[in-house]
């Protein structure tokens, strides 16, 4: 019941930029399955109302479609690949950016038990559930809205609230949670994800990176595996190959010069780490990127 009136929303919302007029409320439509595409994720909630994705994660797969949604808690480089989508039966996606001080707000409102506890590890940057009726309807309640200006101001927050405690108390509650709290260790991960986001081209020692996230050598690397299903040093190689491509698509005649700015000193290297990331030597990639544009290839349907 909640999936087709969700259907009819986002059909009738979709814009080219995935952008609303609710802030944070991304809608997608899709109309062709296309090739594997590198991206970040972003830290959101994604839930396909209609057709199917393919993501992956170091060697992580995740597969969601209708009635399924994901949760990124961590800002994480991941390759996405529509599965299911065509003109006559697009790809349809509703998708909640989050932000961790609003799940820290609703925490320490909820009563003593009415929230899930965080675990005793430290849960994956990703995963997917199938969404329950009260998400869906929490979800639909917010879309009708894009119809409704004038109650979009007062009540949008309120049902944005609703979603958010739908995934505190669900299935990826524990993940959730996490992702609100400032000394767990999603969060210090976090600290470091960002942290060689912003440094990527630059060496580093994981030694220091782990001091600077407040843990040790071996506690960094055993929770950065389980949340990002890589190696710190692996991380900040995707990161500079995304880096890479995207200044590629505007200098596609300067492919030394691109290496060396993500910080790769030997051209060599870099094009070999290119076109095994890719598929295609950075030469042939840039020429092929000038004459296409992609499909958007985050955690959204």
């Amino acid at each position: 019941m909640y999936l087709e009136e969700l259907r009819t929303l986002l059909a009738r919302h979709a814009r080219p930029d995935w952008t609303t007029p609710i802030d944070g409320v991304l809608i997608s439509k899709v109309d062709r399955p296309d090739p594997p595409a590198p991206s970040m994720s972003g830290t959101v909630l994604a839930v396909i109302a209609q057709g199917a994705k393919r993501l992956a994660l170091g060697d992580r797969i995740y597969e969601y479609g209708a009635g399924q949604y994901l949760v990124a808690s961590v800002d994480l480089p991941v390759t996405g690949q529509f599965t299911q989508a065509d003109p006559g039966r697009p790809a349809l996606g509703f998708g909640l950016t989050l932000e961790p001080s609003d799940v820290a707000e609703l925490l320490l409102q909820a009563g003593p038990g009415d929230a899930p506890h965080a675990g005793t590890g430290t849960p994956p940057g990703i995963a997917v559930s199938d969404a329950p009726p009260a998400l869906l309807d929490a979800v639909v309640r917010l879309l009708r809205m894009l119809d409704e200006p004038r109650d979009r101001a007062v009540l949008a927050p309120l049902v944005k609230r609703e979603i958010l405690w739908r995934l505190i108390t669900g299935e990826q509650g524990a993940t959730v949670r996490q992702f609100g709290l400032a000394d767990s260790g999603l969060s210090h991960v976090s600290r470091a994800v960002r942290w060689i986001r912003e440094h990527y081209a630059e060496p580093f020692r994981v030694k220091d990176v782990a001091r600077l996230s407040g843990m040790s050598v071996s506690a960094f690397y055993r929770n950065f595996q389980a949340v990002t299903a890589m190696s710190p040093i692996q991380f900040q190689k995707q990161i500079r190959l995304q880096e890479a491509r995207l200044l590629l698509a505007t200098h596609p005649g300067d492919v030394t010069g691109v290496g060396h700015r993500v910080g790769y000193d030997n051209p060599s290297q870099f094009s070999r780490e290119y076109r095994r990331q890719f598929g295609t030597p950075p030469s042939r990639d840039a020429a092929r990127l000038r004459n296409t544009a992609g499909t958007p290839a985050g955690v959204l349907p």
